[in-house]
């Protein structure tokens, strides 16, 4: 059986190179209340939204002409643009999943000239007096890892005709790759996947991922992930 490919990755610590959300909070807020609210996420102490909201909290009011310049500055991995390129070549649909914010997002992709993705995450608005807003319109409680609970949108966006590809690297991912038939990982992701043992396929950058996506479209005989495909039917029987 041949199937359809769809692709989802996520952006902080895989698109770009820092992860984005926590480095902004570490410069604009105090460094050590955010690594405190860090760490009991880290420690399962506290839900993704929970630790959004602490930090935004503690960030007060920033300057925006300074955040957007913070931004600005944030590079990606160029070979991105190397996967960008293959899926839009070879009709993949790719999707950015991220339990980051829309703001900072939308404008270091729009930076790098690459438009018309499909992304989910979470909002961010600042008012005039620099106060962050945050806002979680995909927020699921049995996704507490993600406050954009990224396995919805893969179950959302996939079928029993569709093979799902996840790229990922750290704490949001842990729960979306279990319901993925193939999965990239490195850094903490690698390590969640060693530890559950989850078959994964270690990559330093996208240039890693294309060379093995190649093999695996190619493939005639290609299989599901079989623990993924129970996951996914048990979500779809609950609705």
């Amino acid at each position: 059986m041949s199937f359809v490919f769809k692709v989802f990755v996520d952006f902080d610590g895989t698109i770009s190179k820092v992860d984005v959300g926590d480095s902004i909070f570490r410069k604009f807020a105090d460094k050590e209340k955010v690594d405190e609210v860090i760490t009991r996420l880290l420690n399962d102490e506290i839900s993704a939204r929970q630790s959004w909201l602490s930090m935004c909290e503690i960030a007060g009011n920033i300057d925006k002409s300074e955040l957007d310049k913070f931004i600005n500055a944030i590079e990606i991995d160029q070979t991105f643009h190397e996967l960008v390129n293959y899926c839009n070549t070879n009709g993949i649909e790719l999707f950015v999943l991220s339990d980051g914010f829309d703001y900072y997002i939308d404008r270091i992709l729009g930076k790098e000239n690459i438009n018309g993705l499909t992304v989910y995450s979470n909002k961010l608005t600042i008012n005039e007096s620099g106060k962050l807003l945050p806002e979680f319109p995909y927020l699921d409680e049995s996704c507490p890892s993600s406050a954009n609970c990224k396995r919805n949108h893969i179950i959302t966006h996939s079928s029993d005709e569709d093979y799902t590809v996840f790229i990922g690297d750290g704490n949001s991912d842990k729960f979306v790759a279990e319901y993925c038939d193939f999965i990239f990982a490195k850094d903490d992701l690698l390590k969640y996947c060693e530890r559950e043992r989850i078959t994964y396929f270690p990559f330093n950058n996208f240039h890693d991922v294309v060379i093995r996506m190649e093999q695996l479209v190619s493939r005639k005989r290609l299989k599901k992930r079989h623990q993924a495909e129970l996951k996914r039917r048990a979500v779809y029987m609950a609705e």
